[in-house]
């Protein structure tokens, strides 16, 4: 009998602080149930395995960035909205860095369209409504910023910008000026 108390949200929610404290990748249903100081077999009256685990801590991790930039975002426009949307997966991936690796967990087409995805895309399209750009040159600039963003905050977060000067903070800043410069003047094709 699974220990009173437990649930699936209460469940995703240790295992996000778990995939916090070491990794996103060592989250396993066996690992949480020893955080419970359960049996492993308790925990799947609540979920299936531990590919669902990772699914469900994904889906929470899209579902907080989605409500921290939303609040960013608020209103805010152009610059602003960029450097503030930029800054959200920044910090949450310092405060989160396990829940921030979920947020990249490849989920099947069904779960990721029900996901809070899409939010992520819609605020991403309306910074970009700022610099007046239209399809196709929308769903470029999704998967530059996406790409630049993932990949500094990456970079940063496995040291590979702490061992020469300048200090990553000036380079963020730079980074966030040049997206801003490239967005004003995005070229033609």
């Amino acid at each position: 009998m699974a220990r009173v108390g437990l649930t699936a949200e209460r469940l995703t929610r240790a295992g996000a602080e778990l995939a916090d404290e070491v990794g996103f990748d060592q989250v396993t249903v066996s690992a949480l149930a020893r955080r419970f100081d359960v049996k492993v077999a308790s925990l799947y009256s609540h979920l299936k395995n531990s590919q669902d685990l990772k699914t469900r801590i994904a889906l929470l991790a899209l579902e907080e960035l989605a409500d921290r930039a939303a609040d960013a975002l608020a209103g805010r426009a152009g610059k602003d909205a960029l450097i503030a949307f930029g800054c959200v997966y920044r910090d949450y991936a310092r405060e989160h860095p396990g829940r921030y690796a979920a947020a990249q967990f490849r989920l099947d087409p069904e779960t990721a369209a029900a996901s809070a995805g899409g939010r992520h895309s819609q605020m991403t399209r309306a910074i970009l409504r700022g610099y007046d750009l239209t399809e196709p040159d929308q769903t470029h600039a999704v998967r530059l910023l996406g790409s630049v963003f993932h990949g500094y905050v990456s970079l940063e977060m496995a040291g590979g910008f702490s061992h020469s000067a300048p200090d990553s903070e000036e380079s963020w800043s730079r980074t966030l000026d040049a997206l801003d410069a490239l967005l004003r003047n995005w070229p033609a094709p």
